[in-house]
């Protein structure tokens, strides 16, 4: 477990030690023991995801400590879940843990 200092608010995550796996409409999305745990949510690094699933979206939002999050839709066997991944591909230093990585959401399973 490690934790960063904000300069309003203090920041916890950890590395995960087992599997995580990701799923949505029977595909497994992405896999990886090295997922990063940031307020609940788990970002796989990107190595982890099958990126044939991945289309890129326009969409994207902002979060005061993190920075500017972009996001993916996901699509299987024809079935579109819009906007249901997220990566902060250049976040502001409190989040570097998490450059690059994939959080998932909007029904997408993650055990």
């Amino acid at each position: 477990r490690r934790s960063k200092e904000g300069s309003s608010h203090r920041i916890i995550h950890q590395m995960a030690n087992t599997k995580h796996t990701a799923t949505w409409n029977g595909a497994v999305l992405a896999e990886s023991d090295k997922c990063e745990t940031v307020e609940g949510n788990f970002y796989f690094p990107p190595d982890s995801i099958k990126k044939e699933y991945f289309k890129d979206s326009d969409h994207t939002s902002v979060c005061g400590w993190k920075g500017t999050a972009n996001y993916h839709t996901i699509e299987v066997d024809g079935k579109r879940n819009e906007n249901a991944c997220w990566i902060y591909r250049e976040p502001k230093a409190a989040a570097n843990n998490i450059a690059g990585y994939y959080a998932f959401w909007k029904g997408v399973t993650v055990k």
